[in-house]
């Protein structure tokens, strides 16, 4: 299955209710931690079942439950039923090829985008679907394995630096997209150094191997675009939208939110410009050493016609030539084909043909 494309026959048909999960599982055993924290007080633990965390919810702290695996469709109905979230979220939440968006329900505002990972070796993008629900009090991370991405913010949660401590869930919400939209740059900036390591080979050995690397990079230029795109184009939604599910103190964090999606789509969308005048370079210079050796061909075919001609008429059968008598025949027609030579490439060269 291509990997901008998730295979769907699973699901083709199902209702809404009957979860399928798509995609590749990705660990073994789905696990569930909670963060719950206020100005003063922090808890963190695993949880068993997701019921060890409603008495969590129904105080005045904010509440952050992580879930790595999302293959078990039973917990994540489970989560469903607990948090009543609307059959058509767990869907999408369970389908990891997902576009990414955000929806507003009554209880919860859904978002689902992608964590971006830069593969040195394979000089690929590798992505992960992650999903966030946020409610009034409380947030819900869905995540297809446990990772570090997140790592700086609960370090922040745990050390109680900055504001993290003091404002409620919609901050905590802002604070990981904030932390996915700059792992987007960190990966662009990855991918852009390979990018930019291509021009001088190009412009010094414009080899296959060069074609090769451009074709692969826009490829992952498009694969990038697919998911940074659709993420702009919702947390411009999200600035736009009167909510009761993000505070009016929370606003200004989300408009540099909305500038640091939009300069990862502009300079996604520089480098494929870039990718593309380097293809277009290679097609010059192709073209242009094609030219120089069809020159050189032409000109050699060009310059012995000629000479073919005369060698041709004096290498005839007649029997009367009045030249094959004479002593210095031989040396008067080499004489006449140097001369012509000279005087096609004199003619060339005054033509600036050469």
């Amino acid at each position: 299955m291509a990997r901008f494309l998730k295979n769907k026959k699973a699901s083709i048909g199902k209702a809404p209710e009957e979860l399928i999960f798509i995609g590749e599982r990705k660990v073994n055993e789905a696990s569930l931690k909670l963060i719950d924290y206020g100005s003063e007080t922090i808890l963190e633990k695993d949880l068993s079942a997701i019921k060890d965390a409603l008495s969590c919810i129904e105080g005045h702290t904010v509440t952050w439950i992580n879930i790595y695996g999302i293959h078990n469709t039973k917990l994540i109905n489970e989560i469903g039923e607990a948090f009543n979230i609307h059959p058509l979220t767990l869907e999408d939440i369970l389908h990891t090829g997902q576009r990414p968006k955000m929806e507003e329900y009554d209880d919860y505002l859904v978002f689902i985008l992608k964590i971006m990972n830069f593969d040195e070796t394979m000089e690929t993008i590798k992505s992960e679907q992650l999903s966030l629900i946020l409610g009034r009090s409380f947030l819900i991370t869905f995540q297809e394995r446990s990772s570090d991405i997140f790592k700086p913010v609960i370090n922040r949660i745990r050390k109680n630096k900055g504001r993290i401590r003091e404002r409620a869930s919609d901050y905590l919400a802002y604070a990981l997209l904030d932390t996915i939209i700059d792992h987007y740059l960190l990966v662009i900036g990855k991918l852009g150094d390979k990018i930019e390591e291509i021009e001088s080979d190009l412009i010094s050995n414009p080899s296959k191997e060069i074609l090769t690397k451009i074709y692969r990079y826009k490829q992952e230029i498009s694969y990038l675009r697919k998911s940074i795109r659709p993420t702009k184009n919702f947390i411009l939604q999200l600035c736009k939208i009167d909510t009761e599910f993000f505070k009016e103190e929370t606003a200004p964090f989300l408009k540099d939110l909305l500038d640091l999606s939009t300069q990862a789509r502009e300079i996604v969308d520089i480098y494929g410009v870039i990718l593309t005048d380097y293809l277009n370079f290679y097609d010059s210079v192709t073209n242009n050493k094609l030219n120089e050796i069809m020159k050189i061909l032409t000109i050699f075919s060009v310059t012995f016609i000629p000479l073919t001609f005369i060698a041709g008429i004096y290498g005839t059968n007649f029997e009367y030539i009045p030249e094959l008598k004479y002593k210095y025949s031989y040396f008067i027609f080499w004489s006449v084909l140097i001369l012509t030579g000279i005087g096609m490439l004199a003619f060339f060269k005054r033509k600036k043909w050469l």
